[in-house]
């Protein structure tokens, strides 16, 4: 495995990476990704359907710093291979919404960012200002990264498997295994890398506190959960190896028997929408309403047969909260939506 370089590139090194990074994205097209998919530059073993997928947090569980909470110089062992980073990183690019959000639940706050779209999630605007934008999750701008002078870069593997190369010769790069149900590994990971550990391990903890607390207030005990999400030209019922997933399960609320698979999703025709069938049906729209089927389909006739939409319990939820959160400070926030849907149902 290959280690990423110690202090600050020379230049010389940081042409070749920017040359070899400009040559990548060309040949890949440079195409805009669907969220959930690897991309031109991503790896496909760790995306949903791949061979690697199912065991992302059991395996980023295992990597981290060689030494205690804090200390620097240290090693950090990550999803391509080890870095070495001398002293506490306070430069900092992410180049996902999972890795913003967690640096920021951290205290920390990046010079840069990528997110999917270009945009930071609209729940983390107000802190984000002055942040500058190095491209879209799928489209890096690796020049605005280089200009920015990082002294650490942090991404996944799933997103920019094959820039690591170019990325870690501009800065030390650290690359999670993948965004999603790994989120609460991918946060302990981020601290490692900043030499927050024992901050991380406090946010966690306050999390799940928080989630206790959200259990012992619902009403009539735990209803069964059904997920749904309006993307272009697909409909996804979301599974347990997915963000939301790993929160319903911390909270302690069952799926819908549909759905009860440990899978990220699986997709449904607008005719076998009665597989969303569940106590309560929470839907979103990845994108405007109108670029999906969500319109048509909340309005039709088989929707409307659904037990839960005859109840009163299907809500429209903030799909960059709920699916697009990927960090702790999202997670925080759909607890509060859970609570204030179901505590009083």
């Amino acid at each position: 495995m290959r280690s990423g370089r110690v202090g600050r590139p020379s230049r010389r090194w940081m042409s070749w990476g920017l040359a070899m990074a400009l040559a990548a994205v060309l040949a890949t097209g440079c195409a805009t990704q669907q969220q959930g998919s690897s991309g031109g530059t991503g790896n496909t073993d760790v995306a949903t359907g791949g061979k690697l997928f199912s065991t992302a947090d059991e395996a980023t569980a295992k990597l981290g710093a060689d030494v205690g909470p804090g200390v620097f110089p240290r090693t950090i062992t990550h999803a391509r291979g080890t870095t070495r980073l001398e002293t506490k990183p306070v430069r900092v690019v992410t180049i996902d919404s999972g890795e913003l959000d967690a640096v920021l639940s951290l205290g920390v706050t990046p010079v840069g960012m990528a997110n999917p779209n270009g945009k930071a999630p609209s729940y983390l605007a107000d802190r984000v200002a002055g942040i500058t934008s190095v491209g879209d999750t799928n489209n890096l701008n690796l020049e605005a990264i280089a200009a920015l002078k990082p002294d650490l870069i942090l991404g996944s593997q799933l997103r920019v498997d094959q820039l690591y190369e170019p990325l870690s010769a501009i800065a030390p790069t650290v690359l999670s295994i993948r965004p999603g149900f790994p989120w609460k590994e991918d946060f302990l990971l981020a601290g490692a890398a900043l030499g927050e550990e024992t901050k991380a391990t406090e946010v966690l903890n306050d999390y799940q506190r928080r989630a206790d607390a959200v259990k012992a207030s619902l009403a009539g005990g735990a209803p069964a959960i059904s997920l749904v999400r309006f993307m272009p030209g697909r409909i996804r019922l979301y599974g347990n190896l997915s963000f939301i997933g790993v929160i319903l399960k911390d909270v302690g609320l069952p799926r819908a028997p549909g759905q009860d698979f440990d899978e990220l999703a699986q997709e449904v025709s607008p005719e076998l929408i009665n597989r969303a069938e569940g106590d309560w049906i929470f839907y979103s729209s990845y994108g405007p309403p109108e670029a999906t089927d969500q319109g048509a389909v909340v309005s039709g006739e088989l929707w409307s047969r659904l037990n839960a939409v005859q109840k009163g319990h299907a809500r429209p939820v903030d799909d960059e909260v709920w699916f697009l959160g990927l960090g702790p400070s999202g997670a925080m926030i759909v607890l509060d939506d859970l609570q204030k849907i179901l505590a009083t149902a």
